[in-house]
């Protein structure tokens, strides 16, 4: 194995077990990780504390794999623990179903040198030996899994830096981007949540030269969600206190605001749950807000419209991945020229609307629900660094139309009632232009949404996506009732965009 070389000494055991802890972070299915070294050298410590935080159970009996040759675990990632001392041939791995484990999760490979050349090249060597009282951990190889460790090595870095260097980490979520958070805990501190938000990627140009992220104003670096969060507290918004950070390489130490949502005991959405959310939306939508905000390193991040080419790029996610999806072939020039024409009909009547700070995924995923709180204090706000400047009923269809979550009819017009009535306590509003603009932008964000999640399923390999297929569907539907967006309805049922499809 060659490529690139990490080294990190390890003074003792701790270490050893946290330097488990970040290869578990980094770890994904499919992944090899193989552990060289003596006996002694500290293989099963690194190990047994790999697998027990994929597993989350500190106490998990973690054995060694000498006479059963591999132990298999369902943790948050399948992990397959190999121990290849007593084969007798590199080809006796196949009997140990080691292809039929990389399939249904990773492997961890003890004595690899008895097997190298059935390993695949893109596996990591991690190689343990002795370095005076402790020992030395040298990394290589190449690829993704090399990339991910090494980044999570840097993580660790990051919380040494600090003063979290010895916290204990454990996966909290990850999202449809390339963002994943942890939570962090360090004796007498309350838990943190560690932010991993690489750099955007930024993919091939699909239209005008430009990458559909320039298009669409996905935000490149992690310095948009420290400006946004700046500002949204300055204006009396509940966000995550920014501890520590590394903006060049995209690390934030945040707040735990906590980890109660918007479902009740019995799963289903808390109306009265939506209903603050959107008051607190009522007050946002009343305030000025700045296009320029400050990063805190004496840089600034300019927030960027929600103009005609971002939501025409984003609706036309459902013609690019839906339609071939439902259809079996890509969209005919004439379905798009067709689509084109009633949706920039349609957008030109958002003209003269209101138009403010939009977080832009305003739902339930990333709104903590904080009952002992008052107020707007009782909602915690997350995930909002792709923030725009666009119309005020963006988010409040975002919400009321929760993407996650089946918001039946009753409890989105509870939403929407709440929103207006604080609208017009705080004053003059315009009920009628608002809802018509709500109807839009819910029938142009459902429409994004279904394109977004075949996007997810067929590129990115999360099938997981489609099972919320439904109940965007049924949204669109909803949206699409409103006198004002008649011709596009029309335009959906000509075209079958709106029948039940099983992919």
């Amino acid at each position: 194995m060659t490529g690139l070389v990490l080294e990190r000494l390890l003074a003792d055991e701790t270490q050893t077990a946290l330097l488990g802890e970040d290869l578990a972070l980094a770890l994904r299915a499919g992944d090899v990780l193989a552990l060289k070294g003596d006996l002694g050298a500290g293989k099963s410590t690194l190990a047994r504390a790999l697998i027990r935080a994929l597993a989350d159970d500190a106490g998990l009996d973690v054995p060694s794999p000498t006479f059963t040759l591999v132990q298999s675990y369902d943790t948050r990632i399948p992990v397959h623990h190999f121990d290849l001392y007593r084969l007798s041939s590199a080809a006796e791995i196949d009997e140990l179903g080691f292809e039929e484990a990389l399939a249904q999760g990773a492997a961890l490979v003890e004595w690899p040198e008895r097997a190298e050349s059935y390993l695949p090249k893109t596996s990591v060597l991690i190689e343990l030996v002795q370095e005076g009282e402790g020992r030395l951990a040298r990394l290589s190889g190449q690829g993704p899994a090399f990339d991910r460790a090494a980044r999570s090595l840097a993580m660790r870095d990051f919380l040494g830096s600090a003063g979290w260097g010895e916290a204990r980490r454990r996966h909290f979520i990850g999202d449809a981007s390339a963002r994943s958070y942890e939570i962090v805990s360090l004796a007498g501190q309350e838990p943190r949540v560690l932010m991993n938000s690489p750099r955007l990627v930024l993919g091939p140009p699909v239209r005008d030269g430009k990458p559909y992220a320039v298009i669409a104003h996905t935000a490149q670096s992690v310095s948009a969600f420290v400006a946004i969060d700046r500002a949204l507290k300055a204006g009396g918004v509940s966000v995550p206190e920014i501890h520590a950070e590394d903006q060049d390489q995209g690390f934030l130490l945040l707040e735990h605001l906590g980890s109660e949502g918007f479902l009740g005991e019995d799963g289903q959405p808390v109306s009265e749950r939506y209903a603050a959310a959107a008051e607190l939306l009522a007050m946002m939508h009343g305030r000025t807000w700045p296009q320029r905000m400050e990063t805190g390193q004496g840089g600034f991040h300019d927030v960027p419209p929600f103009d005609r080419d971002a939501m025409m790029i984003e609706a036309d996610l459902l013609v690019d991945w839906y339609v071939p999806a439902i259809s079996g072939s890509p969209a005919s020039e004439s379905l798009r020229a067709g689509y084109a024409k009633e949706w920039n009909a349609l957008l030109d009547r958002l003209d003269g609307r209101e138009y403010t700070l939009m977080l832009r995924d305003f739902h339930s995923p990333n709104i903590i629900w904080r009952g002992d709180r008052a107020s707007h204090d009782r909602l915690g706000i997350v995930d909002f660094q792709d923030a725009l400047i666009g119309p005020s009923a963006y988010d409040v269809a975002s919400l009321a139309m929760d993407a996650r979550v089946t918001i039946s009819p009753e409890i989105e017009k509870q939403t929407l009632d709440a929103y207006v009535a604080a609208r017009h306590a705080a004053g003059a509003f315009d009920e009628a232009s608002f809802l018509e603009s709500y109807a839009i932008m819910a029938a142009q964000r459902n429409s994004k949404i279904l394109g977004i999640f075949v996007r997810l399923e067929k590129r990115d390999g999360k099938p997981y996506y489609l099972k919320h297929l439904p109940r965007i569907r049924d949204y669109l539907r909803r949206a699409l009732s409103h006198p004002a967006l008649a011709s596009l309805r029309d335009f959906y049922n000509a075209n079958g965009l709106l029948e039940e499809r099983t992919l």
